[in-house]
């Protein structure tokens, strides 16, 4: 088993960058290496949206339609640390950055992940 922790978010105005990192804690069983990530994010009542996800050798990545083309997602050399790169932020892309780890599969849906971590507050101010 893991358990994701993710680190990086802070507040910042509208227009600069951020990168979160996603790794496993010390307790988790595994790293990341094997898995297939993706980071989701949510806002106080709203779904968990899925932002971006790699498979597990960093070969394929997919984003969501809001973030295409701004944020890109990347693993390391050793594939325990996957990180989120936000450019061009917007008071929209303000939420709680969750990370999320799967054995099979990166999926767009939430409700297919066991492994979660604590998330990460993102604040764009304008």
């Amino acid at each position: 088993q893991v358990q994701p922790v993710e680190s990086g978010g802070g507040l910042v105005q509208a227009g600069a960058s951020l990168r979160l990192s996603c790794v496993a804690s010390e307790a988790s069983e595994r790293t990341l290496s094997g898995y297939h990530v993706a980071w989701f994010r949510q806002t106080p009542g709203s779904k968990r949206e899925f932002v971006a996800g790699i498979n597990w050798d960093g070969r394929h990545t997919y984003y969501g339609d809001s973030v295409q083309g701004r944020f890109t997602i990347s693993k390391d050399d050793s594939g325990s640390t996957v990180y989120l790169q936000m450019n061009s932020l917007t008071p929209d892309d303000t939420a709680v950055y969750y990370c999320a780890a799967h054995h099979l599969s990166v999926y767009g849906d939430p409700q297919e992940y066991t492994y979660w971590g604590q998330g990460t507050q993102v604040s764009v101010s304008s």
